[in-house]
């Protein structure tokens, strides 16, 4: 386990990736938000499988906001995280759409993952925890909930 760099989100993530690289140089990388619990293995096996990952430079998964909850490389470095990443402007409804712009200017391939709801609001908490209901997510949600005093 590495510490998380310094920095905006941005450069936070252009240097996990270079982390990456370094680490496994061949191997590709995938980085994912931690507010997405309702994320399966499933949702990713097939793009991720050797036969998904033939011809793919890139995979993105788009957030319902307007973010993303996914990015991976197969091929990272930390200069193209860098060129990819730094200056992209974090949390807002265009932030994936800048970087899908960065993706295609870099004639990088991008297989698309679905679309997810990331969890920023209690409404995104209650729509997550409604598409995944038997996860640990879901039932603390439900347990906070029915703490007394605790307005649901």
């Amino acid at each position: 386990m590495l510490p998380q760099s310094g920095g905006g989100l941005d450069t936070r993530l252009a240097e996990a990736f270079g982390h990456a690289s370094r680490l496994a140089p061949h191997a590709p990388a995938l980085l994912v938000g931690m507010d997405t619990p309702q994320l399966s293995a499933a949702t990713l096996a097939e793009p991720l499988s050797p036969a998904g990952r033939a011809g793919t430079d890139a995979w993105y998964g788009p957030a319902s906001d307007g973010g993303f909850w996914a990015l991976g490389l197969a091929r990272p470095t930390g200069e193209l995280a860098r060129r990819l990443l730094l200056g992209v402007p974090m949390s807002t409804p265009g932030t994936g759409q800048v970087l899908l712009d960065r993706l295609a200017a870099a004639g990088l391939a991008v297989h698309r993952l679905p679309e997810a709801t990331d969890v920023d609001t209690i409404e995104d908490a209650r729509l997550v925890a409604s598409q995944a209901p038997l996860s640990r997510f879901a039932a603390g949600l439900r347990s906070f909930s029915a703490a007394p005093g605790v307005a649901g």
